[in-house]
């Protein structure tokens, strides 16, 4: 599956639903985001059941602003409407599978548990 454009009108629909979404939040401008590129875009063709979104920051500020990203590029991993992980730079192919591997271990009961613990 190719990588999906994510804006301010599909953001939330794209994240909230059920299963493992991958953003990549970048620019035109930045050299590292068109060097993860290509990377980004093998996961999305070995994971077709994961949705691999992409914000272009500049075209895209308010999303970006939402989520505070302020180095680029940045990496996020959705679960179940869940963000269980948010980091800023470029990962190589090994990264990129590890972190696949971990979200899609991850026990959505126990992090919601956490979330909800956390909250009170």
């Amino acid at each position: 599956m190719a990588t999906v454009e994510l804006t301010t009108a599909n953001f939330d629909q794209v994240t909230e639903s059920d299963g493992i979404v991958l953003v990549d939040f970048w620019a035109e401008w930045c050299g590292p985001c068109k060097r993860f590129a290509p990377v980004y875009e093998r996961s999305s063709e070995k994971h077709s059941d994961i949705t691999f979104g992409k914000v272009d920051t500049e075209a895209q500020q308010e999303v970006a602003a939402k989520f505070d990203i302020r180095s680029i590029p940045t990496i996020m991993a959705i679960r179940d409407g869940v963000i269980v992980f948010a980091k800023p730079g470029a990962l190589p192919d090994s990264a990129l599978e590890n972190l696949i591997e971990q979200v899609r271990a991850l026990d959505m009961d126990d992090v919601r548990k956490k979330l909800a613990d956390h909250k009170h």
